[in-house]
């Protein structure tokens, strides 16, 4: 079981290095400009804390 154990790990840690390092290479270099425009149209690229602190403070 030990085995098993070691080998789900070594899976989950790959699969999240490769995950990040797409993830930079996608947003640094922008090889999928598309993914860049999405990420600004969905506003997450963008800090919007003012908007939300002055909803709060508006209650």
């Amino acid at each position: 079981m030990k085995t098993v154990e070691r080998i789900l790990i070594k899976i989950i840690v790959i699969q999240f290095v490769s995950m990040l390092l797409s993830q930079f290479v996608f947003h640094k270099f922008e090889i999928f400009p598309e993914l860049h425009q999405l990420a600004r149209y969905e506003g997450v690229s963008e800090d919007n804390f003012s908007e939300i602190l002055e909803t709060f403070n508006g209650r």
